[in-house]
This record gives C-alpha cells, structure tokens and sequence, in this order.
C-alpha cells in the first residue's frame, strides 16, 4: 500500500492555512536551469566561492535566496537573476553570464518594476508533492505568462502544494490547483486576491496574517492592499490584539497547537506540532 503524501495527508486533515507565510521582506532569485539537489542551494552549478559569498550578502541584508527556472528548464544564456524588495514591491531584473559577477554586481541593478512575477515550488528532491502537484501549476500558468512564471526552490509548507508566491508583495498561496491558477493571476493584477487560499503576507508577522484574514472573512473585501496592520499588542502566551487600518475595533487572537496524525512533510519521520490561530472572544486581557 502506498504511503500517504503530506499534501493529500493536509487536505484530509484539513491543517488550516491561514498565518503559515515565512517571514520573507527580500529576496535574492537566481536562475539555475539545472536539477536541484535536496539542499538546492548548496547542491546546484553554482562555483563554491559564489555559493559562499552570496550566502554572506543576502544574510547582511536579510535577503532569502530561492534558485529559479523556467518550466522546461531553458538553458539560454545569459541567465537571469534578481532582487526583490517586498516591502517597497519593487522587483529588479539583470542578467548574467558568470556567476561570480553576482558578487559584486549592486543590489539592486537594473530598472525596477512593479509588475507581478509568479514562483510556484517545485523542488521535488526537497518533498515529492511540490514536484507532483507544482510542476503542473507552473505549466498551466506558463501558458498564459510565460515571462512571469518560474518554478522555484523550497519556499516551506510542502503539506500545502502547490504552493505560489506572488511578487513583488510577498503574498503566498497553498493548494492551488491547474484550473485555480490562471484565475489567481488575473485576480492579482486586478488587485484582487484569491482569499481562500492565501496563506499570508510575508512581510508582516503571523498574527498580522490571521487577524487580516479573519477581516477579509468578516467583509469579503479581497483587495491586495486592504488593513494594513497598525499595531500589535500581546494578551499573555499565545494572545494578541490586532489593530488594522479600516477596522473600527482590534482583532483578539488565540493560537492553539495541536499534533499532526502524520508527518507534515514526506521526507519527515515523526508527527509534529500544527500553530492555528482563533478570534479570542475572552473578555479579560493577561
């Protein structure tokens, strides 16, 4: 009998969503046309110096780096890389020939743009279910957005493929389907998002995250940039207050954990520990 994969594993459970965006401000995307090892970013064709250095220079300016390519792995050179500030939602592009000119090349370079870039995981050596259900995703999307798609390394929740981060803002989505994703970008260009598989904004913190959907949930507005967070007040362990922008009062937050019946990814041996978030009706704070 076959093993269950986390994906499948996460729907039958039903592991909420909700709040699960790493927190991600900038971004370093290099192309690598290539396989990916496990560890894509110490097992790819990048030179060991480079793989060195540009580790040092994303961490001094708290960038992520994710390897990029194009579904079908176009091998034309020069290759493509490029910074992304999610904060100013602002992408820049440039190019390259030799990897090591990415060392001293400024961050940023080139012109920068606002238009939208779409990177869906399909790192199946990291978790076979972002490779099974990933993949697909990033074809279908490449039909109609052939510039704007790429498949990308390990961006985290595998449970959740196919998984699809929009830039330059940051915002993830879990459990997107082929017949769900074109919609999604239309959404998203419109300014519009696709609010039942949001994961969150990986520019603000998880409680952010949850009270923002439970917002959107109350009043169906589903526009990109609606509550803005204003403050955040911690209640005692695991309790917050929420104020947003264009709510009249704060959202109270709980988080409850509780354990998975299974691993949460498939190259994971044991069950682990599942953070949700509710709205705390308690009428006392501490």
């Amino acid at each position: 009998m076959t093993a269950e994969r986390c994906a499948a594993a996460c729907v039958r459970r039903g592991d909420p969503m909700t709040a699960t965006a790493p927190p991600v401000l900038r971004w370093l995307l290099v192309e690598q046309p290539k396989a990916w090892g496990p560890d894509p970013w110490r097992d790819c064709d990048l030179p060991g110096p480079v793989i060195t250095g540009l580790a040092e220079r994303a961490a001094s300016v708290g960038a992520r780096v994710l390897l990029i390519r194009k579904p079908g792995r176009h091998t034309d050179a020069p290759l493509r890389w490029a910074y992304v500030d999610s904060v100013r939602e602002l992408t820049w592009w440039s190019t390259f020939t030799d990897p090591h000119d990415l060392l001293t090349a400024p961050w940023p370079s080139g012109t920068p743009t606002a238009e939208p870039a779409y990177l869906v995981c399909a790192h199946g050596r990291h978790d076979t279910c972002c490779a099974l259900r990933g993949r697909p995703v990033a074809a279908a999307l490449a039909a109609t957005r052939p510039e704007a798609t790429w498949e990308c390394s390990h961006v985290g929740g595998d449970r959740f493929a196919a998984n699809l981060v929009a830039l330059p803002h940051g915002f993830y989505f879990g459990q997107v389907g082929v017949d769900a994703v074109t919609g999604l970008a239309d959404r998203f260009e419109a300014g519009r998002l696709t609010v039942p598989l949001l994961r969150g904004r990986s520019t603000v913190t998880a409680p952010v995250q949850a009270a923002q959907r439970i917002a959107r949930e109350r009043t169906g507005e589903d526009a990109v940039h609606a509550y803005p967070p204003v403050s955040v007040t911690p209640l005692g362990r695991d309790r917050w207050s929420v104020a947003l922008d264009g709510l009249p009062e704060p959202i109270r937050l709980r988080a409850t954990f509780t354990t998975s019946d299974s691993p949460l990814t498939c190259s994971a041996t044991a069950n682990s520990r599942m953070r949700s978030f509710t709205e705390d009706t308690e009428d006392t704070e501490g």
